[in-house]
């Protein structure tokens, strides 16, 4: 039998990341690792592997328990390797003389094409570098698996099948998958631990439904909460009340009773169970408005590749102030080509066919963070770019979750989820009112996903999506298009595509 245990496990990094954990994992325990990004989830994946250490507690595993460890990105040093040799060089030097065969028969399990089989790593997109660390987790046949984000840089097809590959290989197996992903953790998980620097939340539910009974449970105890807080608060005034009468009265009884009053009170007071808020940077995007009722307009618009292969035409369409529209397509349409149509006539360069309404205000957020530059810090860009003053720059910045000790380190320092709101704080300060979102949810954790929807839709910002979140979209989009069989085509929504984007 498979088991990962952790007692009173904790892991400080300045600050308390999480405590009191308390925890045993079995074959057929598939849990779903969830908490805002810088919160611990990667430092306890690899103190259950056994590549960390945490600052308090223990973790064990059962006797002779091979894991399976999938971390968020390939070391740099082995970008250099070819997907084959860095996949083999998981097993052992005589395990690879005598059984090489198990590498080819991993690649084989996860569609990896032959072509890329021996090209360098670093030649690899973000996808297939995803499939080369998922292949040299399992090619070891492990006992257990712990995943990391595995969602990340995967197209919806990938993720579709990985959830079918997860529901078959490796049901029986004790699985850890931290993510944000609520579509990916709802069709894997069956447990989901919220982690939280005190009290942890372990509950035997996929993400939402856990979701759901979680937040009646901080609901109750916001309730209780004030309950007590208000007693204590009675209490004391009639401790005041007895006081006054005793010193006017003379009566010691009185002050007696009034300090066991107060007494009482401040024990309320301590007991009381603070309610669970975290802290994690949110950055509240607008809408600056416009008159015009159509943002842009398409007639006769070809979508082209770069070396001119004709992907499909637009014959008519029109995106009204107010739309959020999701594009579908599979891999290969022509979705990134119309995103760079879009782009560079946001930027003023107008294919034949297209017209932009000169009201449109464009915000853009791509999936590589790429226009972010990297040397400066996120206080002198923010200086450089906006006319907000030191102050309210050093403010803005602290509300999006950089205290002032962060906010002069160069943002190549930052990580990926750091950057991904210091690009939400720039494109809040653009003051758009449309949006070009392309995978805009990659590395936003899930309150970050959900403020960004709630602005969206509270805002009634125009928008154009490309995602492979499926609750994303649900929640975002108003107008779906689909590109398929060289025609672009408005669809009542995305049901039908998924559908077949899993069979």
């Amino acid at each position: 039998m498979g088991m990962i245990s952790l007692k009173q496990a904790g892991h400080r990094a300045g600050d308390l990341l999480f405590s009191n954990l308390d925890l045993v994992i079995s074959d057929g325990d598939r849990v779903g690792l969830v908490a805002p990004n810088g919160r611990g989830k990667s430092t306890l994946l690899r103190a259950m592997a056994g590549t960390a250490e945490l600052s308090e507690g223990e973790v064990t595993r059962s006797r002779g328990l091979t894991i399976g460890y999938v971390p968020q990105d390939i070391p740099e040093s082995d970008l250099p390797q070819t997907l084959h040799a860095y996949v083999a060089s998981a097993l052992d030097a005589e395990t690879r003389d005598a059984e090489g065969w198990r590498v080819d028969m991993v690649l084989e399990e996860f569609s990896v094409p032959e072509d890329l089989r021996l090209r360098p790593l670093s030649e690899l997109s973000g996808g297939w570098q995803r499939m080369a660390l998922l292949a040299r987790a399992w090619v070891n046949q492990p006992d257990a698996l712990l995943l990391d984000e595995p969602t990340n840089h995967l197209d919806l097809g990938r993720i579709l099948a990985l959830e079918s590959w997860l529901d078959y290989a490796a049901r029986a197996m004790p699985v850890v998958i931290a993510s944000h992903d609520r579509a990916f953790l709802d069709a894997t998980t069956n447990r989901t631990l919220f982690l939280r620097p005190s009290e942890q939340v372990y509950l035997p539910l996929p993400y939402s439904a856990a979701r759901a009974e979680l937040d009646q449970v901080d609901a109750a105890t916001e309730a209780q909460r004030e309950r007590d807080l208000k007693y204590a608060t009675q209490l004391r005034r009639q401790a005041a009340k007895l006081t006054n009468v005793g010193i006017n009265s003379g009566s010691d009884l009185l002050v007696v009773k009034s300090k066991q009053l107060r007494d009482r009170a401040g024990k309320i007071e301590a007991q009381v169970q603070d309610s669970f808020k975290e802290r994690t940077g949110l950055v509240k995007l607008g809408n600056s408005g416009a008159e015009a009722r159509v943002m842009m307009a398409f007639e006769n618009v070809v979508i082209d590749t770069p070396d001119g292969r004709n992907l499909f035409t637009i014959d008519k369409l029109h995106i009204f102030q107010g739309d959020r529209i999701v594009l579908l397509g599979r891999n290969g349409t022509g979705k990134s080509q119309f995103m760079r149509v879009v782009t560079e006539a946001l930027a003023g360069s107008l294919a034949p066919g297209l017209k932009v309404s000169p009201q449109l205000v464009p915000g853009y957020l791509d999936q590589a963070l790429a226009w972010l530059p990297l040397k400066p810090s996120p206080l002198d860009f923010i200086l450089s770019r906006y006319d907000e003053g030191d102050r309210r720059s050093v403010a803005l910045l602290a509300g999006a979750g950089f205290p002032p000790e962060r906010q002069s380190k160069p943002i190549a320092t930052l990580s990926l989820g750091q950057r991904a709101r210091l690009a939400l704080l720039a494109l809040r300060l653009e003051r758009p009112n449309f949006y070009l979102l392309d995978e805009p949810t990659n590395h936003l954790d899930i309150p970050g996903q959900e403020q960004l929807e709630a602005d969206i839709r509270e805002q009634g910002a125009t928008s154009i999506l490309v995602t492979h979140d499926r609750a994303f979209l649900r929640a975002i989009g108003t107008r779906f298009l689909l590109i398929e069989r060289r025609r672009l085509v408005e669809v009542d929504d995305a049901e039908a595509f998924l559908a077949s984007m899993a069979d």
